[in-house]
């Protein structure tokens, strides 16, 4: 089992996420729920495709954090 990274944006009118290992890998949805939904899918059809064309599956490589910091008026 692999655990990658993925980033899910607020867009104007729905939500957007991408897989940083995965170049390409995209899905978009009107909540949260079904952007990560999709976005499960995509990655399932993504290696799939790799795998089939007999490409390597890319490791997953990418941190994800997050930093605080006081932001002033």
């Amino acid at each position: 089992m692999k655990r990658y990274a993925i980033v899910i944006e607020k867009a104007t009118s729905n939500y957007a996420a991408y897989v940083p290992d995965l170049p390409g890998c995209v899905a978009t949805g009107a909540t949260v729920a079904e952007t990560e939904r999709l976005l499960l899918e995509a990655i399932a059809l993504h290696i799939d495709g790799l795998h089939a064309d007999g490409l390597p599956i890319p490791e997953p490589s990418s941190v994800v954090e997050y930093l605080e910091l006081e932001v002033g008026t």
